[in-house]
């Protein structure tokens, strides 16, 4: 997890605010979902959203995230499941879309066993959110011309195709943040390295629905 100053400076990217809908998508561990629930507050929501395709994962991913809503003063949390392109389908129009590391998956066949893919998914997204909603992606960098070659072997993906994918599905560029950026990663390392977890060279998007 990042510091409190990054954590702070990505909910101001995302212009993440009291009242708002925000929709996790996978969220691991949690914990974003925990401070997006602060940060909304009692007026607003946070949907936890577990896609189907790794709800079978060891860690028990959709019970860790019941387990979660119950913690006191989470009252705003909901957790869901659905296959991932069927988002919309259990939450209701949202404010912002926050997908954190997990992009690059809609490239990988986990994400695709069930017929995904990233268009499917980004359109699935720009219908989940209320007109202005923001769709926020961080991810890790590849190589600069990689497309989406590395998204199994290394999980990273060129932030170039990440546009042209998001793009395509409607969506208007409205910011970026090199906030998590790292020079030293030549960009040819799998993420889970030792070497380089943890700082891997990271791009943040925000993307508008007009």
């Amino acid at each position: 997890m990042y510091d409190q100053a990054n954590q702070s400076d990505l909910i101001q990217f995302a212009t993440i605010t009291a009242g708002d809908t925000v929709i996790d998508v996978y969220p691991g561990s949690g914990d974003w979902t925990r401070i997006f629930s602060g940060v909304v507050g009692p007026e607003g929501r946070v949907y936890s959203f577990v896609p189907a395709e790794v709800a079978h994962f060891k860690n028990d991913p959709v019970g860790l995230m019941r387990t979660l809503a119950q913690e006191p003063g989470r009252e705003n949390v909901a957790a869901v499941s659905a296959d991932v392109v069927a988002v919309a389908q259990v939450t209701t129009a949202a404010d912002v879309v926050w997908m954190h590391l997990f992009y690059h998956d809609l490239h990988t066949p986990l994400i695709q066993a069930k017929g995904a893919t990233a268009d499917t998914f980004n359109r699935a997204v720009f219908a989940s959110l209320k007109p202005g909603g923001r769709y926020i992606i961080i991810d890790h960098a590849a190589a600069s011309g990689s497309g989406t070659s590395d998204t199994t072997s290394l999980h990273r993906i060129d932030r170039v195709s990440v546009v042209k994918e998001v793009q395509a599905a409607g969506f208007v560029l409205d910011g970026q943040s090199a906030m998590l950026a790292n020079a030293d990663d030549t960009h040819a390392t799998k993420v889970f390295d030792p070497a380089i977890k943890g700082n891997t060279d990271r791009f943040a998007y925000r993307f508008i629905k007009p």
